[in-house]
């Protein structure tokens, strides 16, 4: 038997699916807060697209929660 000594696999979000996990923003804004530096961090894969790590998301958005800790 083959044991998996990797870490628990983390979803890859697709762009869509971050814009509605964050009610529905416009691509636009999305692309601006990348120029930013303001959006979480992404992953380019070889063709170009874009995803987000599940738990970078979730960090993110807990890191600017109101009356989150500085």
């Amino acid at each position: 038997m083959v044991r998996d000594t990797r870490a628990k696999v983390t979803e890859l979000l697709t762009v869509r699916q971050v814009l509605d996990e964050l009610g529905g923003i416009s691509r636009r804004t999305f692309y601006r807060w990348r120029e930013l530096r303001l959006a979480p961090a992404c992953i380019r894969l070889p063709n170009g697209e874009l995803r987000v790590r599940r738990d970078v998301l979730n960090d993110w958005l807990e890191e600017r929660a109101e009356g989150a800790a500085s």
